[in-house]
């Protein structure tokens, strides 16, 4: 039975630069159940790096995917990220949350490189039980414009939000329900989106640090075309097959060292103000990139740690008809994002 008062079902859209993909997940049941999934294209440029270029087209690919997955409802959950959002775990004096709260404004101005007047800020006490005379605190900042800018596509689409997310933290929603074993110790789970890649370090199962990488798999498509004078078609065809191509080496290394370096960098800064002696133990990765043949292999001996593709459908419910006309080993790993924003319930 659902909790009282909440929604039975929850709808996650996630927006990407290249697809627009829905998942719907069902919550009156003791588990949470995936009860359709749809999945749109988006036309070139509609949105690069996160920017909409083009309202309507967003609009209408919004609201095709959601007629796709017979969402009859206006409410959707939806996630913000990239540069404008800040995560950061920082330690304050233990009190209780009412007072933490009008404390955060304060620490927030000590860690967070924005004005404050121009920031949403939320936060989360991490370690609540505990009596030390300091508590872990997760804060988030997220830049006003950011917000109101993807509140906007939604009005466009004629939807309203039931709640706002950040990526990072509805990433960590799949990803937990599907690899309880990945909760321990320090791993990265990376989203190799169209036209950006995002790099989530968790520690014990906690997002702690978030960094955003401008390459995904639209600069290995363009790298393919011009190197190999294939098409756009040909190209994405060798990107998303299941086999590796010898056309594929000379991409995969010069962008997959783009990846790793990114990794190594956001490894280093966690080491630098946090925890040095721990080390990322294991690479997860999801998004439209992760199904790049050979690229998981690259990363881990270039890396030298085991890098494995995340499938959020690994322990998830699935109700029959969920993924029609949808072939599940080509869609699982876009599928991070939406089902960890449904997986939210929402009032």
């Amino acid at each position: 039975m659902a909790l009282f008062g909440r929604k039975k079902t929850t709808v996650g859209l996630d927006i990407g630069s290249g697809l627009v993909k829905v998942a719907v997940i069902d919550h009156s049941k003791k588990q949470p159940e995936l009860i359709k999934v749809a999945v749109v294209p988006l036309l070139a440029d509609a949105i690069v790096e996160g920017e909409v270029m083009d309202p309507g087209i967003v609009a209408e690919a919004i609201q095709s995917a959601l007629a796709a997955a017979d969402v009859k409802g206006k409410h959707v959950v939806t996630a913000v990220g990239g540069r404008d959002v800040i995560i950061k775990r920082i330690q304050i004096e233990r009190v209780k949350e009412q007072q933490a709260r009008e404390l955060m404004r304060w620490e927030a101005e000590q860690h967070v490189p924005f004005d404050m007047e121009s920031v949403e800020l939320d936060f989360q006490i991490l370690d609540p039980d505990d009596d030390g005379v300091e508590m872990s605190v997760l804060l988030v900042a997220a830049k006003r414009e950011l917000i109101e800018s993807k509140l906007r596509v939604l009005t466009d689409a004629g939807l309203e939000p039931g709640l706002v997310d950040v990526d990072a933290f509805a990433l960590h929603n799949a990803f937990e329900i599907n690899y309880p074993d990945a909760m321990k110790g320090i791993v990265a789970l990376v989203n190799i989106g169209h036209d950006v890649t995002n790099i989530n370090i968790l520690d014990d199962g906690v997002p702690i640090l978030t960094r955003d990488i401008t390459v995904g798999t639209r600069r290995f498509r363009e790298d393919l075309q011009r190197e190999q004078g294939i098409s756009a078609d040909e190209a994405q065809q060798l990107l998303q097959g299941y086999d590796r191509s010898a056309h594929l080496d000379a991409v995969i290394e010069s962008r997959g060292e783009e990846i790793a370096v990114g990794i190594e960098r956001a490894a280093a800064f966690l080491a630098s103000s946090s925890r040095a002696a721990s080390t990322v133990r294991a690479i997860y990765t999801c998004g439209g990139g992760a199904r790049i043949p050979g690229l998981s292999d690259a990363l881990a001996d270039r890396l030298r740690v085991s890098v494995q593709q995340a499938n959020p459908l690994t322990n998830l419910n699935i109700r029959d008809g969920a993924l029609d006309s949808l072939v599940t080993d080509e869609v699982a790993s876009l599928l991070m994002l939406p089902i960890g924003l449904a997986m939210r319930q929402v009032a």
